[in-house]
C-alpha cells in the first residue's frame, strides 16, 4: 500500500516537471531580438510624355468683354447706337435725362460765384485794414495815438484776415459740390469704355432704370484668344511663346496660327489639369469671340 503510494507521488511530480520545462523562461534581459524582414525595394513612378497627338477644343474669348451699366438712377432719355455697331472708347452709346442734374449743377456754379464774390470783398477790406494798421504804427511811432489804438487796429486786421480763410474754406466746399454734380452729369452719358462692337442692347427709350442695370453688351473684335486644359502630364512640355494651328467648323478651310501666352503654373489637384491661353496671330478671318476652335497638339517626345 506504501509503495503505491510512492509510485503516485513519483508519477505527479514527473507530470508537474514536465508541465514546467514547456512554459517561458522569464527573467531573461539578453536575448536577441527577432530579424526584422528587409524592405522591399521602391521602384520610382515615371511619367510618360503622350505619344499620341491631343486635340482640344475650347470657345474663342477676348480680354475686353463687358456689360456696359447703368452708374445711376433715372430714365433712358435717348438711343443714339445700336447693335451691331462698331465704337470707339468714349463713344456715347445713349443719354440719359439729365435735366435735374443740370439744373442743380447750375445752382452749385452760381452759389460758387456767390462766394467768390464774397471772398473778393472780404480779401478788400483785409487790404485797407492792413493800411489802417501800419498807419497806426506810424502814428504810434510819433506818440499820437495811444497803445490801445494801435493794438486795436492790429486786432482788427488780423481778425479779418481770419474770416478770409472762413470764407475761403466755404469756397472749397463749393467747387467740391461742383465737381460731385459734374461727375453724376457725366454719369447720364452712356460711353463705350474701349474700342469694339454693340453686341446687345438691353434697354429702350423712356425706360427707367436703376444704378447697375445692365444697358449694354460690348465687345472687343480682337485679339481673339483661346483657352483650355490639358491634363497634368503634359504639364512642363508647353512653352510660352510656342505656336499651334487654330481651326473651327464654322470657319471652314480656315487655318490659324496661335502662340502660347499665358500656363497655368499649378495643376488642378481636382481634375488633373493646367490651363493654357493662347492667342491667335495674323489675321483672324471669319474667326468671331464665342466660336468653338480646336487645337491639336502634336507628340512631344
Amino acid at each position: 500500500m506504501r509503495s503505491g503510494i510512492v509510485i503516485v507521488a513519483l508519477t505527479g511530480a514527473l507530470i508537474a516537471g514536465c508541465g514546467d520545462s514547456k512554459s517561458p523562461v522569464s527573467g531573461v534581459t539578453n536575448a536577441a531580438p527577432a530579424p526584422m524582414p528587409a524592405p522591399m525595394p521602391i521602384k520610382p513612378t515615371s511619367v510618360e510624355t503622350p505619344d499620341q497627338p491631343l486635340l482640344v477644343s475650347g470657345p474663342i474669348i477676348v480680354e475686353h468683354q463687358v456689360d456696359v451699366t447703368a452708374q445711376r438712377d433715372g430714365v433712358m432719355e435717348k438711343l443714339l447706337l445700336d447693335a451691331p455697331a462698331r465704337v470707339k472708347a468714349g463713344t456715347v452709346l445713349a443719354q440719359m435725362d439729365s435735366r435735374q442734374v443740370a439744373a442743380n449743377l447750375e445752382a452749385a456754379r452760381a452759389k460758387s460765384r456767390s462766394i467768390a464774390d464774397d471772398l473778393n470783398n472780404w480779401k478788400a477790406e483785409a487790404r485797407v485794414l492792413e493800411a489802417d494798421y501800419v498807419r497806426a504804427q506810424h502814428l504810434w511811432d510819433l506818440g499820437l495815438i495811444s497803445q490801445e489804438d494801435l493794438q486795436h487796429a492790429q486786432y482788427k486786421a488780423e481778425s479779418d484776415q481770419w474770416d478770409i480763410k472762413r470764407v475761403q474754406e466755404t469756397l472749397n466746399n463749393a467747387h467740391e459740390e461742383e465737381r460731385s454734380l459734374e461727375l453724376e452729369l457725366a454719369k447720364t452719358k452712356i460711353t463705350a469704355p474701349f474700342d469694339g462692337v454693340i453686341a446687345r442692347r438691353y434697354v429702350r427709350e423712356g425706360e427707367a432704370v436703376t444704378k447697375g442695370e445692365r444697358l449694354f453688351w460690348v465687345t472687343a473684335e480682337a485679339p481673339l484668344m483661346m483657352r483650355f486644359t490639358l491634363p497634368e502630364n503634359f504639364f512642363g512640355h508647353i512653352r510660352r511663346g510656342q505656336t499651334f494651328e487654330v481651326s473651327s467648323q464654322d470657319a471652314p478651310g480656315e487655318r490659324h496660327a496661335a502662340r502660347v501666352k499665358e500656363i497655368s503654373p499649378v495643376v488642378d489637384p481636382s481634375s488633373g489639369t493646367f490651363e493654357v491661353l493662347v492667342q491667335l496671330t495674323g489675321k483672324t478671318g471669319s474667326l468671331r469671340p464665342g466660336m468653338t476652335a480646336n487645337l491639336k497638339i502634336e507628340n512631344n517626345r
